[in-house]
């Protein structure tokens, strides 16, 4: 999924020409139990339509779902999450320089410009990753129990133990 070139057109450029209307998508190991939040992208959150319908409405506050044909899916029902909100709000003095990729290691957010209502957004700087918002993690963990792991890259709370490699899968 991470590999799809219109998607990565549409996070670069926004131009609704390349905005997926659905995504194709296959089991790397047919006989593994499913996952509700399969991504091996950071910037291709597919969520089972169960876990989107337990979000509830609160994920559109960000974006859309567009559906995921899986081959072979007898019965799987995958949706992925388009998240259109790009948010200036990283500290680029206080950050680590982005990698050629855009990737910020060590994200510093300006907290006046941080967005707390939306599920997700993206940042211009690294438009192909999805920033979630920590009330949108918390209702992640809950509705997927073991399934995640969450990873804190940033908290204006001293002390805070931020995960070492945020975007290393």
């Amino acid at each position: 999924m991470s590999g799809n070139p219109r998607l990565m057109r549409w996070q670069r450029s926004g131009d609704e020409a390349d905005r997926p209307t659905g995504l194709r998508a296959e089991w790397m190991d047919d006989s593994a139990p499913r996952s509700e939040f399969p991504s091996g992208s950071p910037g291709a959150p597919v969520l089972s339509r169960r876990l989107a319908e337990g979000f509830g409405d609160e994920l559109l506050s960000a974006g859309s779902l567009v559906p995921v044909e899986i081959r072979n899916g007898k019965g799987d029902d995958y949706v992925l999450y388009l998240v259109d909100q790009v948010v200036d709000c990283l500290d680029l003095r206080r950050s680590s320089k982005p990698k050629r990729n855009g990737e910020v290691k060590k994200p510093v957010y300006r907290p006046e410009a941080l967005p707390s209502r939306p599920a997700a957004f993206r940042l211009p700087q690294f438009p192909r990753a999805v920033q979630w918002n920590s009330w949108a993690v918390d209702r992640l963990l809950d509705l997927t129990g073991d399934q995640i792991e969450a990873r804190l890259t940033w908290s204006e709370e001293p002390g805070a133990k931020l995960h070492p490699d945020p975007w290393g899968f």
